[in-house]
């Protein structure tokens, strides 16, 4: 129950962090003009994205224009496009593997082992989303940082952070904590089922062939015969002679 608990968080976690994810590469904050100086009078905002240019005028409308060349953009932007896709890609397939290995569907039944590979797959595939994310948003920030110090740079030249690096940060720590979340609970399930009693074998086994039964034959026992016992009568008997070994005087003149 608890694994089933944790196992809908990280569903979530994962389905925020996507949305982020999806977000800030849509995004076109991801550099913002930087404005230094004494001149608090802002007329014009300018967005630097993935995919377009922005511009703003006081309070009218922003106005963006789709990039005329891929090649004509920077190196960090021209990664980040391709990974932040490919990010968007591994979240959305692993979210949509970790609703089969869930424990509240019936996708995989009476499999409990099958359905714990398949969230470790999914999780994995969501923490390389999240790398996938980290790595340009971070690549970015650094060159925002880097080109800001620049003293070889103008004013007009220096950018800031833009909402959608912060997004970015934000979306892939949810990708992070769902990826985990899915991996630790099956591991640790798969652990504590997998107990089992190993038996050493014995090293002066062996295996004798089996034989045939043979009939042998019947053996008669000699059966003890009955000895005759003395009964005890209260009439007088008229026999008043008693087996003996030694011969008497009157069976000896009998004789003669």
């Amino acid at each position: 129950m608890a694994n089933s608990a944790l196992e809908i968080v990280g569903l979530l976690l994962t389905l925020i962090g996507l949305i982020g994810a999806a977000a800030s590469t849509g995004m076109p904050m991801w550099r913002v003009t930087a404005f230094i100086g004494e001149n608090i009078i802002v007329f014009e905002t300018r967005y630097e994205g993935l995919w377009m240019n922005c511009f703003r005028q006081a309070d009218i409308r922003m106005q963006c224009k789709v990039y005329d060349s891929l090649l004509a953009l920077s190196p960090d932007l021209q990664a980040a496009r391709g990974l932040m896709c490919c990010a968007l890609a591994l979240g959305g397939l692993g979210l949509l593997i970790s609703l089969v290995g869930l424990q509240c569907t019936s996708c995989i039944e009476n499999n409990d082992r099958a359905k714990r590979l398949v969230l470790i797959i999914a999780g994995s595939m969501i923490i390389m989303a999240c790398i996938a994310v980290l790595i340009p948003v971070s690549w970015t920030g650094h060159v925002i940082i880097r080109d800001f110090y620049n003293p070889l740079l103008i004013d007009a030249q220096r950018r800031e952070l833009g909402e959608a690096l912060y997004i970015g940060w934000v979306a892939s720590a949810f990708l992070f904590a769902g990826g985990c979340m899915f991996i630790c609970c099956n591991l640790q399930s798969d652990d504590k089922g997998s107990e089992r009693y190993v038996y050493s074998r014995p090293s002066d086994y062996m295996t004798y062939p089996p034989q045939q039964l043979q009939p042998q034959q019947l053996v008669l026992l000699p059966q003890p015969q009955p000895q005759l016992q003395p009964v005890l009568s209260r009439h007088p008997s008229t026999v008043y002679s008693y087996p003996s070994r030694h011969p008497s005087v009157r069976s000896g003149v009998a004789y003669l």
